[in-house]
């Protein structure tokens, strides 16, 4: 499929805290709990099953031995609960109509306060400031969007749109962006269809449908082609295993797979990825070593959306906004560990004005 396993991150996200039933991974909100019969790879094996064989592929070599399925009692690593690992949570007692109050007075009159529209904005979380929208039109009978669109702008005006839409809607049109217009991105493709949750895919693809006409997997097939394609409208089913526990043995046998299908001989066997990659759950391919570790991903997508002459503003906004509420705090730390210096460094080097200061407090302090 590729001549190089490309980075994927191995984490679903979200804003805020995990939902009912649901348990941290680490530090991130993902599903718990068994998944239901039929879930997992179309066509492929339950997800507590081995890959099947495949025609052609060539045995293990010796460096690879081959693991047999896991047998009761076999060794299985237990997750790990890290606690709340973002940097921006539920502002105790916040009250929306004075919330909308302020904003409204920031923007009334001659001038506006952007400090104001910062301070509030950077203190409430995704679930507190998504609904200041239809606080703010009741109370005042305009619309706060198309005011503050006439307020502000530039990459500061895109921030502060983005935190006012729920995190669905924002990952929707993000896709859409990615896909719209000469050329795809890419990397924002992968980067969304692959750190979000099952239930996360399954709303984005409502949401697209609504807002856009046409269905996601529509939407891939007529921007993409090969086996891009099909691995991206494999990640738009939402159908991952989510468990949490990481069965030793199958990993192992998952790495023999991926061993045998790509580096152990000419051409890849596609079909093969694409089934481990997109049924197997993320924590399970991180014991493979098929999915980075979801900080250090965007730790990298960070460093290289500054990098150089030139910001690649819309990554910049995208993962500042997104993860604020999720794990900001660990990829700080690996941006610190990876690159010898702050994401908060970088940020104020990179930036200026207002932008600079809505990205700071999204980033949530200094290391």
């Amino acid at each position: 499929m590729f001549n190089q396993t490309p980075s994927y991150p191995g984490q679903p996200g979200g804003y805020g805290a995990p939902q009912p039933n649901q348990q941290p991974y680490g530090m991130f909100p993902q599903p718990g709990g068994n998944v239901p019969p039929g879930m997992g790879f179309p066509g492929g094996p339950a997800p507590t099953q081995p890959m099947p064989g495949y025609p052609g592929a060539p045995a293990g070599s010796p460096s690879m031995p081959a693991y047999t399925p896991s047998a009761p009692g076999a060794p299985v690593v237990p997750p790990i609960n890290r606690g709340f690992r973002g940097v921006i949570s539920d502002f105790p007692g916040a009250d929306p109509l004075k919330d909308v109050e302020v904003l409204r007075k920031a923007m009334k009159g001659f001038g506006t306060d952007e400090q104001a529209i910062i301070e509030l904005l950077g203190n409430r979380s995704n679930k507190q400031r998504v609904p200041l929208c239809i606080t703010y039109k009741t109370a005042y009978g305009k619309d706060l969007i198309k005011d503050l669109k006439s307020e502000l702008s530039g990459n500061f005006e895109k921030t502060v749109l983005a935190m006012l839409q729920t995190s669905v809607m924002y990952d929707a049109h993000e896709i859409r962006n990615a896909i719209k217009g000469a050329g795809t991105d890419e990397q924002c493709l992968i980067e969304i269809l692959s750190s979000r949750s099952n239930a996360e895919i399954h709303e984005i693809n409502k949401v697209y449908k609504t807002e856009f006409k046409k269905t996601l997997e529509e939407a891939i097939t007529s921007d993409t082609s090969g086996h891009f394609r099909r691995l991206l409208v494999s990640l738009a089913q939402g159908n991952r295993d989510e468990r949490e526990n990481v069965d030793i043995s199958l990993a192992k046998q998952d790495a023999q797979s991926l061993y045998a299908a790509g580096e152990n001989k000419l051409g890849t066997d596609e079909s093969k990825f694409n089934a481990i990659l997109c049924a197997r759950s993320k924590a399970h391919l991180r014991a493979v070593k098929c999915i980075k570790n979801t900080p250090a991903y965007f730790a990298e997508r960070l460093y290289k959306s500054m990098k150089g002459l030139g910001t690649d503003d819309s990554t910049l906004i995208r993962i500042m906004v997104s993860r604020s509420e999720v794990d900001m705090l660990d990829i700080r730390q690996e941006y610190k560990k990876n690159y010898g210096k702050s994401l908060y460094t970088d940020i104020t080097g990179d930036s200026s004005g207002d932008y600079r200061k809505i990205l700071l407090k999204l980033c949530g302090g200094n290391d």
